[in-house]
């Protein structure tokens, strides 16, 4: 949808409150005793009311019995009331145990909760080949269905990361039809992050009123846009998921049709999207910065993006980001291998407000300032390709000595 990335005539607000910003929903977050730190590790949210769920899930071949799941019942019913995730373990390449755990724990929560268990969307983060340990689950469900609240999001955000220093959450504002409409959100993701969604998690709210089949597509394209356009590591998790609810609760006009308020709706979730996904790729593990390649000049939009997002996961771009290294030859080379033809004769590459390359020339800079502006955060990388009018951007993190010590620690 042309325009959607562009926030320059935004009308939205950022309001407090995540994912129970929105009308209608509950959050809680609890320590059940997954994670042996004893960290918050179990979190759940809930509508008030039947919403209309989406979601866009991980390509990968090895996936967590939460994404079969969760994949599975939204082809069959586009309807959810409840978001549930737990962390420490992934379940993920369990077999049939770990399926049947995934399903135990839609049930006892559906349960709790009085309505069926295939209204309960599933989550699983942690380390892979790890089941649930579903007796200290069991055992914490009453607590945490007692703990759900109308302010109840940041105690979620907390239940839901791993190896993330800081918790994501944003909630925008919009009007639509003369009522107030919002957008909630909350994501983990620090490391293992290159997603090819359609271990990061995302979990939205919505109080607007949307036909199935649009939510569905505007969810896609926001994750597009943003969760599929960031790169930590350049590792897809068997456990990626984007999950989102709409459930009408901010009664303003239904919306049935592509154009007009679905196109504002869109434009305020994409940015949600993309508020979260960047402060993934500025958490990612060792990171001191974040990266943000703009690429200008296409002939298609996903071209853009594709080079945008290749030059981001670049290792040698990420480790001269680290290095205050202003080699503009790695940007090149990334924009180059991106398999997407632009003529080199025209290629414009620009460090902040430093111009590296013009035309396919060099250009003389200043290196010492150009080294000193990459001590910022964050780094911004623009790209002109000299074709047409598409761009599109792409979110990463520097290479640091940290990531490898995270990486090389992670299960001892």
């Amino acid at each position: 949808m042309p325009g959607v990335e562009s926030t320059a005539e935004a009308d939205w607000r950022e309001v407090p409150g995540g994912v129970t910003a929105p009308l209608g929903y509950r959050a809680a977050g609890i320590a059940a005793g997954l994670k042996p730190s004893g960290a918050p590790d179990l979190a759940l949210i809930v509508s008030e009311e039947e919403a209309i769920a989406a979601g866009v899930f991980t390509t990968s071949q090895v996936r967590a019995a939460c994404v079969d799941y969760c994949r599975d019942l939204l082809q069959n019913q586009p309807t959810a009331r409840a978001m549930l995730c737990n962390a420490g373990q992934a379940n993920a390449a369990t077999g049939e145990f770990g399926r049947q755990d995934n399903l135990a724990m839609a049930r006892q929560v559906g349960a709790a909760l009085g309505i069926p268990s295939n209204q309960v969307l599933t989550a699983s983060t942690g380390v892979i080949g790890r089941r649930i340990p579903l007796d200290k689950f069991t055992a914490a469900v009453p607590t945490l269905v007692n703990h759900l609240s109308d302010d109840g999001s940041e105690v979620a955000a907390r239940a839901i990361i791993t190896t993330d220093l800081v918790t994501k959450s944003v909630a925008l504002e919009s009007t639509l039809g003369d009522r107030p409409v919002r957008i909630g959100g909350i994501a983990k993701g620090s490391g293992m992050i290159h997603p090819n969604m359609a271990t990061m998690l995302a979990f939205i709210t919505c109080d607007a009123a949307v036909s199935p089949h649009l939510w569905q597509q505007m969810v896609q394209r926001a994750a597009d846009r943003s969760f599929n356009q960031i790169t930590v590591d350049g590792d897809t998790s068997t456990n990626d998921m984007l999950l989102a609810l709409a459930n009408g609760q901010s009664r303003t006009p239904a919306i049935t049709e592509p154009g007009g308020p679905a196109g504002r709706l869109e434009a305020m979730l994409t940015e949600v999207c993309v508020r979260l996904a960047k402060a993934i790729a500025r958490d990612g593990e060792g990171a001191t910065c974040l990266i943000e390649v703009e690429v200008t000049g296409a002939a298609e939009e996903a071209e853009a993006r594709q080079i945008a997002r290749t030059i981001a996961g670049s290792m040698l771009v990420k480790s001269a980001v680290f290095g205050r290294d202003p080699n503009w030859g790695r940007i090149a080379a990334a924009a180059g291998r991106a398999g997407v033809f632009f003529p080199a004769d025209q290629l414009r590459i620009q460090l902040g407000e430093f111009l590296l390359m013009e035309g396919g020339e060099p250009l003389t800079f200043d290196r010492a300032a150009a080294s000193a502006y990459l001590r910022q955060d964050p780094v911004i990388i623009r790209v002109g390709l000299g074709m047409g009018t598409a761009a599109g951007r792409a979110w990463g993190c520097d290479l640091s000595y940290d990531y490898v010590k995270i990486n090389a620690e992670y299960t001892t």
